[in-house]
């Protein structure tokens, strides 16, 4: 399922020296140290779908031309609504008195990463033109297990321009099984030939 191509890439890590890991470290710790990260990292992978899924919420984020109370009026307003808890809520509105909600999803992302590079996991990226099948999840599951990851976490993407195959990254490592790949380098090697 992932045997083709193997290339080395830019490894994907976490960077707790850039704004949004400073920002991520900061949630972390506070709710480690009031024993709510559980919780915390529950409600910020929820307010990160939120901002994925709601276009005007991304640009009440977005727009730095809205006055602060405003946008941080709002967007408390709708983590209120939305039933997000008292250490999330009062961390936005830190981000927002900051003038940082433009980065607000990069922080979700960089509070993500921490929080698997904590607990000594390794993220796959997936890339498929269709979502996995749970049979076809376990069976990669089992092929990175083989590759020497044990404790994995996969995230999904789909991407129909592969056409087919997926394509794999852990880490600094590339595992290129798309269709469209094969397609260019087949196109190569007949140009070659020519």
């Amino acid at each position: 399922m992932v045997a083709s191509g193997v290339t080395t890439a830019q490894p994907v890590a976490f960077a707790a020296n850039g704004l949004e890991g400073r920002y991520a470290t900061a949630l972390y710790d506070l709710a480690a140290e009031q024993r709510q990260l559980d919780t915390v990292l529950d409600e910020g992978a929820a307010l990160a779908r939120l901002i994925d899924e709601s276009a005007p919420l991304r640009t009440v984020l977005a727009d730095r031309r809205l006055d602060i109370k405003v946008s941080s009026a709002a967007v408390l307003a709708v983590l209120q609504a939305q039933g997000f808890g008292q250490l999330l809520r009062n961390f936005v509105g830190v981000v927002a008195e900051n003038r940082r909600l433009p980065v607000l999803r990069r922080v979700l992302s960089a509070l993500d990463a921490l929080a698997i590079a904590r607990r000594g996991e390794v993220v796959a990226e997936v890339v498929s033109v269709d979502p996995l099948t749970s049979e076809q999840r376990a069976q990669l599951q089992v092929r990175l297990a083989e590759a020497g990851y044990s404790r994995i976490t996969i995230r999904e993407r789909v991407d129909s321009s592969l056409l087919g195959g997926l394509v794999v990254r852990v880490g600094a490592k590339l595992y290129d099984a798309s269709l469209k790949t094969r397609l260019f380098r087949l196109h190569y090697a007949m140009k070659g030939a020519a």
